[in-house]
């Protein structure tokens, strides 16, 4: 399960993952923001806080999250991955390879390090 929140002003979706991530969570975070970028173009940025990746709870569940990364990283100008989890190294280092945002780790209590850096 995913919660998210869209800042419309800030034009950044901040997203919590809360349990093992779900198909309908991608399908649910690409129904509240494509309207944005529809409107607005891209979002300034995207924050990603989880003290630990907590994985998928199927495999259709990890095929969406690639599905909503391969859909939307070019309407990204940042991504913050606020975590403690070792997996952002990776994705950091693969990220930039893949993913057209800048990409930056910060460590799980350095939340607000994370939002001035997206704006």
């Amino acid at each position: 399960m995913i919660s998210f929140n869209l800042d419309e002003i800030a034009g950044v979706l901040t997203v919590r993952p809360e349990g093992k991530l779900e198909a309908q969570d991608f399908q649910a975070l690409s129904e509240a923001v494509d309207p944005f970028i529809e409107e607005k173009g891209k979002l300034t940025g995207l924050i990603i806080e989880t003290e630990k990746f907590p994985g998928w709870k199927e495999f259709a569940g990890m095929v969406e999250h690639l599905k909503f990364v391969r859909d939307h990283h070019r309407e990204i100008a940042k991504l913050a991955l606020v975590t403690d989890s070792k997996i952002a190294d990776v994705a950091q280092a693969l990220g930039k390879h893949f993913v057209k945002a800048d990409i930056k780790h910060f460590p799980f209590k350095e939340l607000e390090s994370a939002r001035s850096w997206i704006s």
